[in-house]
């Protein structure tokens, strides 16, 4: 109720996402602070409620205009279960469907909103979010003091709950209106397959913007095929096109979690490290000291990669 962290679960395609146990550590850990319980919205896919672990109830609202996202619907949905339910705060994952659906909220309901939230900490009775701004080369601390709040928080920046049980599971009955909407799904529209999925690779060598130019990646190609690893890049290697976006690892790219993640001139930018942090051993490879790849991997070198590549290439060749 009142004091009750509410956590909006993210799910696709009959798959739940990772952000959604992440969001439900996050919610425990503060309805712990407030007084309250961390609760679970899951609209319009109710057998996904076993899945999810670590939540004190979770509320399944089940009607067919929710079993694929539509703006109307689910805004209707979750504004009707805040409504009724008044939680302290709302988490969504920052996702293409929690940003679109967070602002509707947020308008909808009358709470602020801090989007591309990394950080969450109670303070009181005040909930304090950091949130990135200028694609996250700027971090703002905002305090929500109020009675409510919206935040839209980016995948990766909370470890996902940890064991907890089953949920107690609640079903909500659907608001009205939801057969007579305005808007209805048609289809989805996915990209055509790439020539290979890096996120389900368990090696992954990747380059960044210290590559220089692109007949640079040849030497770092023929290393990655010598380790039978994909190529992957940081975003501007992608923004050049010398790498297609399906090879792109960060926050508007794809999220890794490889055994280990090879790196050569790539600075560590926030958008970056929020796509790889979670790999299991990161290796990097920058001439900066500084660069904040280093704040996250557990081995580093600042040889320069036009000496180290062509070395390693002789070793594995």
């Amino acid at each position: 109720m009142a004091n009750d962290i509410l956590v909006l679960a993210d799910h696709l395609r009959g798959q739940l996402s990772d952000a959604t146990l992440e969001l439900v550590g996050k919610a425990k850990e503060l309805a712990g602070a407030t007084g309250g319980q961390a609760v679970v919205a899951l609209l319009g896919a109710p057998d996904l409620a076993g899945q999810i672990t670590g939540a004190d109830t979770v509320l399944t609202v089940d009607h067919p205009a929710l079993a694929d996202y539509t703006p109307e619907a689910w805004e209707k949905t979750l504004l009707h279960i805040v409504n009724e339910r008044q939680p302290r705060l709302v988490l969504i994952a920052n996702t293409t469907i929690g940003m679109d659906l967070g602002a509707g909220l947020s308008a909808a309901w009358g709470a602020p909103l801090v989007a591309y939230a990394v950080r969450l900490e109670a303070d009181g009775n005040d909930i304090v979010a950091t949130a990135q701004v200028y694609g996250g080369k700027l971090l703002a601390e905002v305090v929500l003091s109020g009675d409510r709040g919206i935040c839209t928080v980016v995948a990766g920046s909370f470890p996902a709950a940890a064991g907890g049980g089953s949920s107690a599971v609640e079903a909500v009955a659907a608001p009205d209106g939801l057969d007579d909407r305005k808007t209805s799904f048609l289809a989805m529209v996915e990209p055509e397959a790439s020539d290979v999925d890096i996120t389900g690779a368990d090696l992954l060598v990747s380059v960044g913007r210290g590559i220089g130019n692109q007949d640079n990646l040849e030497e770092v190609q023929e290393l990655a095929d010598a380790l039978g690893a994909p190529l992957s890049a940081s975003r501007p290697i992608t923004d050049a096109g010398w790498l297609p976006k399906t090879r792109q690892v960060g926050k508007s790219g794809l999220k890794v979690k490889p055994k280990v993640y090879l790196t050569f001139g790539i600075s560590g930018a926030p958008e970056h490290l929020e796509g790889m942090r979670d790999a299991e051993l990161i290796i990097a490879c920058n001439t900066d000291e500084a660069a904040p790849i280093f704040d996250v991997a557990h081995y580093g070198t600042t040889i320069d990669l036009f000496d180290l590549v062509p070395a390693l290439n002789d070793k594995v060749s």
